[in-house]
């Protein structure tokens, strides 16, 4: 089973169960982010986790090997140089995905604004290594139906 098809069944199980990411990752064990973009094919799971979320969404075990694949990280966009802004890039090329999938549970169709918006940058010391934390806050603009 390739991963685009594991996407599909991951997605139709899920609507058939009428869970949402975090009700489905809060019983596989997992972050809610992270889980999201693995079902997306964007990040492999640990056999235990690949067969826990398949018990949760009574999948067959083809889809848990799946789950398990490595993923291939690529999608066709012209590729920036500079390292900050192609580590951005890359977050939004792995995480793109997962980030519009949870907004639109959370919130319904439609956006978050990058008008009505603001970013925050933090230094976050830590003994393994300082950590960079970044915080965006945009307003959701829904779609207006006609």
């Amino acid at each position: 089973m390739k991963k685009l098809e594991m996407t599909e069944a991951i997605m139709a199980a899920k609507a058939r169960s009428g869970l949402g990411w975090e009700a489905i990752a809060a019983e596989v064990g997992l972050a809610p982010v992270f889980l999201t973009s693995a079902c997306l094919g964007m990040n492999s799971l640990k056999p235990e986790f690949a067969d826990k979320l398949c018990e949760v969404l009574n999948l067959p075990a083809e889809v848990s090997t799946a789950l398990q694949a490595f993923p291939h990280k690529r999608w066709d966009q012209a590729i920036p140089t500079d390292p900050v802004i192609y580590r951005w890039y890359e977050i939004v090329g792995v995480y793109g995905e997962t980030i519009k999938e949870l907004i639109h549970e959370k919130f319904g169709d439609g956006i978050m604004s990058a008008i009505d918006f603001s970013m925050d940058i933090d230094k976050e010391e830590n003994p393994a290594g300082d950590r960079v934390v970044v915080t965006m806050n945009g307003k959701f603009l829904p779609y207006k139906s006609w």
